[in-house]
């Protein structure tokens, strides 16, 4: 199955297995199609090699990544990720693609510094704050740090979306694809 078709129909089920959960936190919470296709357009214009995801889920967000990439995906969750190395496997991508299980904050208080050429978190967004300044200070000049759900859940972000704009080794902005992509490059 050519990759695109499998990245459709694991969105699709996604979707349909979302839609069945009362409880948030049981949800798979896949990056929207118009979200992943522009990530994986800043990944390839960045050459970025060494990519790291907080939030894993079923590995939709962690398959557009790996495509992207001639490097590697290091993709992060508090749960094992058994169904995302499965779908890496289809997809012929689990070479690209490192699994840790653990805490988002933890990992990064871990990676060292200037390590990262882009960050992505899908995660829990209240805990961000709680992880600076690791975000900052894994990535390297020019890396770029990605947030999903800015515009979907603007109050749970928006402590670390301060964090970021106060920072003058930062340029940001919010682009409006699907739930909010903020995009923060840091400065050279």
């Amino acid at each position: 199955m050519p990759l695109r078709a499998l990245l459709d129909d694991l969105y699709a089920e996604g979707q349909d297995f979302d839609a069945r959960q009362s409880d948030r936190r049981d949800r798979r919470r896949n990056l929207e199609p118009d979200a992943a296709e522009l990530l994986a357009m800043v990944l390839r214009i960045a050459g970025a090699r060494d990519i790291v995801e907080i939030g894993t889920s079923n590995g939709y967000s962690t398959l557009w990544l790996a495509d992207a990439t001639a490097g590697t995906v290091t993709t992060v969750d508090v749960a094992p990720a058994t169904e995302a190395r499965a779908t890496a496997a289809r997809a012929g991508l689990s070479g690209k693609i490192v699994f840790e299980t653990a805490d988002g904050g933890d990992f990064l208080a871990a990676r060292p510094d200037r390590s990262v050429d882009l960050l992505f978190l899908d995660a829990e967004r209240p805990e961000y704050p709680g992880w600076w300044p690791h975000p900052k200070r894994v990535l390297r000049a020019g890396g770029v740090l990605a947030i999903d759900n800015v515009l979907s859940h603007p109050g749970e972000v928006a402590p670390f979306l301060r964090l970021i704009a106060g920072d003058p080794d930062f340029t940001a902005s919010t682009v409006a694809v699907g739930k909010g992509l903020h995009l923060a490059v840091l400065r050279e």
